[in-house]
């Protein structure tokens, strides 16, 4: 896949990594409630965790690293593109994946959802639909071509949103929780499809278990990040910490 960094804006000072993400300084409020707090970091590694509870602005950290909500104050860049800024670009650099398909699939067919985002990147009708046949017979689904989207199991939209995304190429690809209303043997089908891709995978999940081989884990809380670093280090204090709160009768401390 292309993940050559592309031109990007001479104010920013920090280097862009091929394939990588910066956040500098994203702070957001949404209904009056502060739900990310200068949040900065710079990511190159192939496979990266983003844990958090709910509430802890895991979501709203997604959308704005693939520029569908702009920060009020900060910048968000994928393979050197401004994300909130260029959304052309953003279509080739980053690509989510979300909780429910039934939340992003727009389309009545197979081959008309995979093949939307190469139409909006500029691409022709021939080529789009040629890249959407590769598409389908890389995964061994070209009879899936005029099948109604509706008609497809949730395990089955998810791997049609999955190729949507792959099919554009991007140097970044954020999953928001997409996996937690599978079953586990779907889970780890889509799983495998995920550990093939030559992209970028950011994963955004509360439950730490499917970040134990990644390279690299970032806990979320309060829109803050308070743990960076190797999945066993940030996964044990994130665990430990879970324990402590699960274990208090002070309802007080709930995410809102």
């Amino acid at each position: 896949m292309n993940m050559r960094p592309r031109t990007r804006s001479a104010a920013l000072a920090v280097p862009a990594p091929a394939g990588g993400l910066i956040l500098q300084q994203i702070s957001l409020r949404l209904g009056g409630r502060q739900v990310l707090d200068g949040v900065s970091l710079t990511a190159a590694e192939r496979r990266i965790g983003i844990v958090g509870r709910n509430g802890s602005g895991k979501t709203t950290l997604a959308r704005v690293m693939a520029g569908l909500i702009a920060p009020d104050d900060g910048r968000a860049e994928v393979c050197g593109i401004d994300v909130a800024r260029d959304r052309r670009g953003a279509l080739g650099a980053v690509g989510i994946l979300f909780q429910n398909p039934d939340h992003q699939i727009i389309f009545p067919t197979v081959e008309e959802e995979i093949a939307f985002g190469l139409t909006q990147m500029g691409r022709s009708r021939a080529e789009a639909a040629a890249a959407t046949r590769a598409m389908l017979d890389r995964f061994g689904k070209g009879h899936w071509a005029g099948a109604a989207t509706h008609s497809l199991s949730q395990g089955q939209k998810q791997l049609v949103c999955l190729m949507a995304i792959l099919v554009m190429e991007p140097g970044l690809i954020v999953l928001d929780e997409p996996f937690s209303g599978l079953d586990i043997a779907t889970r780890m089908q889509l799983m495998r499809c995920l550990d093939a891709v030559e992209a970028t995978v950011a994963l955004i999940t509360h439950d730490p278990e499917p970040l134990t081989g990644f390279d690299r884990v970032i806990w979320l809380e309060g829109g803050k990040v308070i743990g960076d670093g190797p999945p066993d280090q940030v996964l044990d204090r994130f665990g430990r910490q879970m324990r402590i709160w699960g274990g208090q009768d002070d309802l007080s401390d709930l995410p809102g």
